[in-house]
């Protein structure tokens, strides 16, 4: 269904919250404790790659930058369907497929790239079994929230916010789909000193994006001319993804995601927060953060 389609049905949220599952303290996008069991019996195989991130840290970015790495630069390649058409997402089900992301990801040859969101206690034994190769992308925590406010008013997916203030709170007090920001982010930084996991900062990424780059070949033992991996930087940016119809989501039916209301791709800049927490908001958020992040080594950029 074309993003314009006249006949595409409104977005209704108001069963959203029904389709949460609570699994050990996390709410889940779940439709049900069966899926729960497929995702933790699933099973992975040892050349395939993850890639994790709590909700709006830089996903489809770092999906076109390993979808760029894994074929060469050749962008018609990268263009041969959406974000959500090209590598399955773990532990979601999108209304307008018919199989479940899991299902796809079973019949997927290898190598996969999977993707998910889920905190690392969570993440199916197999991962870990097989020793996968995961790269973990980390966003500041008071982008992240603008973001993934914005995100929540603009996609059927989830409940809808009834303004900033609100969710601010649900998201200090991890009441969010995929939970605690501060949780996801320290226990995905305890699992690396144990696990093939390359933890990335959105910040250095949008910083000096060649470098990050050079970081993630190094870790996938892959190289690329400097012509490749120039494109690759190119292709990547904000705005090239922004204009591209098979990255920045306007594909979607707007009954999952309508973009009048946000686009998916807002502006992918660290510091936008300034333009939306008060003073006393900001006051507060440090504070928390202070106590949540007390005893742990992470250090996040809130600008640059």
């Amino acid at each position: 269904m074309a993003k314009n389609e006249k006949n595409a049905p409104t977005m209704d949220k108001s069963s959203t919250k029904l389709n949460i599952l609570e699994i050990d303290g996390v709410p889940l996008l779940l439709l049900s404790k069966e899926m729960w069991d497929e995702i933790c019996n699933f099973p992975a195989r040892p050349d395939d790659l993850i890639l994790a991130t709590y909700p709006k840290s830089g996903t489809t970015w770092m999906q076109e930058i390993l979808d760029m790495i894994q074929n060469d630069g050749d962008v018609k390649k990268c263009k041969r369907g959406g974000p959500l058409e090209r590598y399955p997402f773990l532990e979601l089900k999108f209304p307008h497929k018919e199989k479940k992301d899991l299902e796809i990801a079973l019949e997927t040859s290898s190598p996969r790239l999977i993707k998910t969101h889920l905190p690392s206690h969570l993440v199916p034994p197999s991962i870990w079994k097989e020793n996968c190769k995961i790269i973990y992308v980390a966003r500041n925590a008071k982008d992240c929230l603008v973001s993934y406010y914005h995100f929540h008013r603009m996609t059927s997916l989830l409940y809808d916010p009834q303004n900033l203030e609100e969710f601010y709170e649900e998201f200090m007090s991890g009441k969010v789909v995929y939970g605690s920001w501060f949780d996801h982010v320290k226990g995905w930084w305890a699992a690396k000193d144990t696990h093939q996991i390359l933890y990335l900062f959105y910040e250095d990424i949008k910083k000096d994006p060649k470098r990050e780059i050079e970081k993630i070949l190094k870790f996938l033992e892959k190289d690329v001319s400097e012509e490749v991996l120039n494109k690759i930087i190119y292709h990547t940016s904000f705005d090239v993804m922004k204009q591209n119809p098979m990255a920045n989501y306007t594909t979607l039916p707007t009954s999952i995601m309508d973009h009048s209301i946000s686009p998916f791709m807002r502006k992918g800049m660290p510091g936008d927060w300034k333009n939306y927490f008060t003073v006393a908001q900001n006051e507060e958020f440090d504070k928390d953060y202070q106590k949540k992040m007390a005893g742990s080594t992470l250090n996040f950029r809130t600008e640059i």
